[in-house]
């Protein structure tokens, strides 16, 4: 899989080159806030991430979760969707480096996530779980058409649920 958008590639995450850059995305505080703490601390421990958590999800579901990266190649975040046995489809997730934050990559890469899970997939209905005090994520599931369902819960914690229906 590879998307172009006007300022960004979004591809299949690679163990051997994407190890620092997950590492650092898994332990950047608002990740660690509003996703959980993966529990990832070194370069080999983010590849062995990489191979058994996304890369198994592309060769189990075929997709999953992908790099974001700006057009000279410069990794800025995630985008994708996860296949959780909590929820009857696929759901959307991002995150990104604190330093490419606000600018536009979360919504223009996740609007071409869709259009790329609408088209390939035929998915009708997509979800989005968030921590109920992640407004900026629910304001961009917001903005890509998604409505507030209900809260329901996801583990020990309890999430707000977002469906976009096509």
């Amino acid at each position: 899989m590879d998307l172009q958008t006007e300022r960004l590639n979004i591809r299949e995450l690679n163990s051997a080159s994407d190890a620092e850059f997950i590492c650092a995305l898994l332990n950047s505080p608002k990740f660690i806030k509003y996703i959980g703490d993966r529990g990832v601390r070194s370069g080999w421990e983010a590849a062995d991430f990489i191979e058994n958590r996304y890369r198994t999800s592309y060769r189990d579901h075929g997709y999953g979760l992908y790099a974001v990266e700006l057009k000279d190649g410069t990794p800025i975040g995630i985008c994708g969707f996860v296949r959780r046995d909590t929820l009857p489809g696929p759901d959307i997730g991002f995150a990104f480096l604190p330093e490419f934050e606000h600018q536009g990559f979360g919504y223009e890469s996740a609007a071409a996530m869709m259009k790329y899970g609408r088209d390939t997939f035929e998915f009708t209905t997509v979800y989005a779980i968030t921590s109920p005090d992640n407004d900026a994520s629910g304001s961009l599931l917001e903005k890509l058409g998604f409505s507030f369902d209900r809260m329901i819960a996801n583990g020990d914690q309890t999430v707000k649920l977002f469906v976009s229906t096509s």
